[in-house]
């Protein structure tokens, strides 16, 4: 892709963020009560869904799991998305602001700060308690949030935000996903399409530019980063919700078949595509093959 086609590409996009930039202020029903007989993710998706500790747990209890389980998703997503916007502000400090590909870069800071702020909201709007990362992995993505550049930071952010939206594109149209949750989905969904072609796009113009040595290592860092992240997106605390302890249900899940099923089906889009461009390859292979089981 050439620098035409970029500001070309990135036209279209400013052209379609003007159109379709969804305020969740007004998107979302912030007064509705959250009804405390609805699902806050699909029970199927729920970590320990077909274990027996799920067995063991009464209805109110596995609806209590789901709401913080979506909060942990949502918690860690909004984490990501501050880091993601501080690379986002530092790959655009470089370029000429005046070119259309800088200033979608600006745009998409924008949408992840409404993002940000709507997935708080909906974190506290569902009782629960903030599940963002913390202690060794916080620290690492502070600061991968300052030197995180070039080919593995698009990548990176193309693993975690189109992992999240699959598992959003199926709850806005579950009927039985409590309305505050389809909403929240709907939103995200909307605004991350354009997000997903701007990283795509810009990921296949740079991996033709990398050389064999430095491609080994972008495609190890997004590996290692990937994996981190959305093994992180189930936080260990979370299952203490129901009187379970974190090790425990950290362990039970990630042994579970239902579970492990989810995160690939999380992962089946973007990693088809990162092979596709060559971001898979070498040791990084096998860093995905362990984390996906």
């Amino acid at each position: 892709m050439t620098a035409l086609d970029r500001d070309h590409s990135a036209a279209r996009l400013l052209t379609a963020s003007a159109r379709h930039t969804l305020d969740p202020a007004l998107e979302v029903d912030w007064a509705a009560p959250v009804d405390p007989d609805g699902w806050a993710v699909p029970p199927e998706r729920v970590s320990l869904f077909g274990t027996s500790l799920w067995d063991d747990l009464d209805d109110d209890a596995r609806r209590t799991l789901a709401r913080h389980e979506a909060a942990s998703l949502l918690s860690v997503g909004l984490w990501f998305e501050v880091l993601l916007m501080q690379m986002l502000v530092r790959h655009a400090y470089d370029l000429d602001l005046r070119r259309p590909h800088a200033q979608y870069a600006l745009t998409e800071v924008g949408d992840e700060t409404r993002h940000s702020v709507m997935f708080a909201r909906a974190v506290d709007a569902l009782g629960c308690p903030d599940y963002r990362p913390h202690g060794r992995l916080h620290r690492l993505g502070g600061i991968y949030g300052h030197l995180g550049a070039g080919a593995s930071m698009f990548a990176s952010v193309l693993v975690a935000e189109e992992a999240t939206d699959r598992l959003q594109r199926e709850s806005m149209h579950d009927e039985r996903v409590l309305p505050l949750m389809r909403s929240v989905a709907r939103v995200h969904v909307v605004e991350e399409a354009r997000h997903v072609r701007f990283a795509r796009e810009e990921l296949a113009r740079l991996v033709p530019t990398l050389s064999t040595a430095q491609l080994e290592k972008e495609r190890w860092l997004t590996a290692l980063v990937g994996t981190e992240v959305v093994n992180s997106l189930w936080q260990a605390r979370l299952y203490r919700s129901v009187g379970i302890s974190g090790r425990v249900g950290r362990a039970a899940a990630l042994a579970n078949p239902h579970h492990r099923a989810t995160k690939r089906f999380m992962l089946e889009k973007v990693m088809a595509f990162l092979d596709e461009v060559g971001m898979v390859g070498g040791t990084s292979r096998r860093v995905w093959s362990r984390a996906l089981g």
